[in-house]
């Protein structure tokens, strides 16, 4: 089992190839690596020059790349799939509530932030061809299913080489092979194909002005949501589509796939025909 782990995205990622060692084995790990550094220089909010902070600085871009534009689609259509709870439209709802940043640089607590009106969602976002263009004053936040389809497409370069498991940040996609995946201290889960993610409140949150936030956002209400599970874990055919499905279950949303939810008194729930 050879392995490869690094920085991607704003997060931790790992790379795992049942392949036996060599050239062959060792070009796929760096293609998967590049592949990740590409997809970052297109989809990250912190990086000013990528081509998402270039839209939403410009509000509209006449030529976006193909990954640019699929993955903004696919957000729409989640969109419109789960009546909104799944919106790419929270960027500035997550930078009001202090995720202005990289996580690691987020401070664990700011004292005397001026408060602000909720950041607006739901704001229009229209894809022709290869032209996007922004509502103006909206601006997009593809982080969660930006690393879904990362983990995705890493994972459809890799399985040439042999059965992989590709693991963003917690987005996780599969491709051959039995792959045992921890998802609460007494579960584990055995993929074989799709992917696996999480949304949850118990990891990236800080406190801004004494009260605790988290970078879930409820578009309905614009801020931090309210009321929720600790976390929800989801298996759906890819990991783009588990990272929907799961933000979706985090906010109330009906999901009929299978599914591991942490409710707010800590109890866990098998649902969709787990057992």
């Amino acid at each position: 089992m050879l392995r490869r782990a690094f920085t991607a995205m704003g997060t931790d990622i790992e790379v795992l190839l049942d392949a036996d060692p060599g050239e062959r084995a060792e070009r796929a790990l760096d293609r998967a690596e590049a592949e990740f550094e590409r997809l970052e220089q297109v989809m990250s909010r912190f990086r000013d020059d990528s081509e998402l902070s270039r839209l939403n600085r410009e509000g509209s871009i006449a030529e976006a790349s193909p990954d640019l534009v699929r993955v903004v689609e696919l957000s729409l259509e989640a969109r419109d799939a789960t009546e909104g709870r799944f919106d790419p439209t929270v960027h500035d709802a997550v930078v009001a509530a202090g995720y202005d940043r990289t996580f690691d640089a987020v401070a664990p607590a700011t004292i005397a932030d001026p408060v602000e009106a909720p950041a607006r969602c739901g704001g229009a976002v229209h894809v022709t061809g290869p032209t996007i263009e922004l509502e103006p004053g909206i601006r997009l936040d593809l982080g969660g299913i930006g690393k879904g389809y990362a983990a995705d497409r890493v994972a459809e370069l890799l399985a040439v080489a042999g059965p992989c498991l590709v693991n963003a940040g917690g987005d996780i996609a599969v491709r051959g092979g039995s792959w045992p995946v921890g998802v609460t201290d007494e579960i584990t889960l055995e993929l074989t194909r799709g992917g696996l993610a999480t949304s949850g409140r118990d990891r990236r949150r800080w406190l801004r002005n004494g009260e605790e936030q988290h970078h879930l956002i409820d578009p309905a209400t614009g801020l931090p949501a309210a009321g929720t599970p600790i976390r929800v874990t989801v298996v759906a055919d890819s990991a783009a589509a588990a990272e929907v499905a799961a933000k979706t279950a985090f906010l109330g949303g009906t999901v009929d796939l299978p599914q591991v939810v942490v409710t707010a008194e800590g109890t866990t729930v098998l649902a969709g025909g787990l057992a």
